[in-house]
């Protein structure tokens, strides 16, 4: 499946929660399969925090062949035949504004200084992600959802979908996710970003206009946020107390095999394989990141609390949500925890309102959910077939977006 991402501009401005103001904005969107003749078999997939637009399918290169390594983020759960059947559902992808996938975010020009927006770029929230969205499926002419789907902090858009546009949503898939942060999320969170505003390459959010990157305190950013994506048993499993070759020929005194070892490290102090796979992926992740959008993100993160407005009573603050609901949670993730997802479940049922519960028993943690089970897929391919597609017509050449 070749994909092509688009862009829509808005020029109306887009007034977010915290008071800020977007004169002018664009967003990022892919879309996969084909919208019917009624418009109404259109599911929106929200990204989390170090996600985007890009969903499933492959970019093609320019003889129009599949670029390797170029798959969507949810290329398992989304396109033909798949849980999420693209032959039968129009499958909307969006970037979230202050992303740096594309969609206007603090690396794009700020039109009043003719700079990079930087730090100054205004905070956003759940809901103003939420809001722009609601903008672009109007500019698609799609009225309703058939359903609207995400995991983590994209479960959290889901739920919000169905609080702010409760007429617009047949269907709501919220998978490992949870109702708000605890404090121990909020912690990491925080320092997280404290590594990132301590580097000395910050320049207090201005460091492109310095030329520079805070790469060091985004790489301790993505390692600790790494170290609560994965559960202590596959950390275990994949890693254990193994040495790297270089540290056990040290440990074990052969010299002459640590010297033919020790052209091939420059960070000899990369002892356990688990440091290794940890600063990998820091590496990589300071390459393609943008500073300041971790810092809005994991602070949309942490005010995303529906709730608030009604003195904690998460039943209270459901009751406006018209949706049905499938809840998805895996055993070992201990930072959305399946209690935080029997949460938001409780509260439906309080409501009245049709929801659906799977509570997988899996050893990945949170990354649980980007990752093949066949029981949750499973969960989610039934959903999609008996509850949202039920009733919905095929769609047809003459309803093509």
């Amino acid at each position: 499946m070749i994909v092509t991402p688009q862009r829509h501009r808005f020029d109306s401005p887009l007034r977010l929660r915290s008071g800020g103001v977007l004169p002018s904005f664009e967003l990022v969107y892919e879309t996969y399969g084909q919208l019917n003749a009624a418009r109404d078999n259109a599911v929106l997939i929200c990204h989390a925090l170090n996600a985007s637009h890009h969903v499933a399918g492959q970019y093609a290169d320019e003889r129009g062949q599949p670029l390797p390594k170029s798959e969507g983020w949810w290329h398992n759960m989304v396109g033909p035949g798949k849980p999420v059947d693209t032959r039968r559902f129009f499958v909307i992808g969006i970037n979230n504004v202050g992303s740096c996938f594309g969609s206007t975010g603090p690396t794009h020009v700020n039109p009043a200084t003719g700079q990079p927006w930087g730090a100054d770029f205004p905070v956003v929230t759940v809901e103003d992600w939420v809001e722009a969205q609601a903008r672009l499926l109007d500019a698609l002419g799609i009225e309703r959802l058939a359903a609207v789907m995400g995991g983590s902090l994209g479960g959290m858009q889901a739920l919000s979908w169905t609080l702010q546009y409760p007429q617009r949503v047949r269907h709501a898939i919220v998978i490992a996710s949870a109702p708000n942060l605890t404090a121990e999320n909020i912690a990491f969170n925080e320092v997280a970003r404290r590594a990132i505003v301590s580097d000395p390459d910050f320049h207090g959010g201005h460091y492109l206009r310095h030329g520079t990157k805070p790469r060091r305190g985004l790489r301790i950013a993505r390692m600790i946020g790494h170290i609560t994506y994965l559960s202590d048993d596959v950390m275990n499993s994949k890693f254990g107390r193994r040495l790297r070759p270089l540290a056990q020929a040290l440990r074990a005194g052969d010299t002459e095999a640590a010297e033919r070892l020790a052209y091939r490290y420059t960070t000899q102090d990369i002892e356990f394989e688990i440091e290794s796979y940890l600063r990998h992926q820091g590496d990589k992740f300071s390459e393609y990141f943008d500073a300041n959008t971790y810092l809005l993100i994991t602070r949309a993160l942490d005010y995303f609390d529906p709730a608030r407005e009604f003195d904690g009573d998460l039943s209270a603050a459901l009751a406006r949500a018209q949706a049905d609901f499938l809840v998805v949670s895996f055993s070992t993730d201990w930072r959305f925890a399946p209690a935080r997802s029997r949460e938001i479940v409780k509260a439906l049922l309080d409501n009245r309102r049709a929801v659906s519960y799977a509570e997988i028993d899996a050893p990945h943690g949170h990354d649980a959910f980007l990752l093949d089970d066949a029981r949750y897929h499973a969960a989610v391919r039934a959903y999609f077939e008996h509850r949202v597609g039920a009733g919905l017509p095929t769609p047809t050449a003459g309803g093509a977006a």
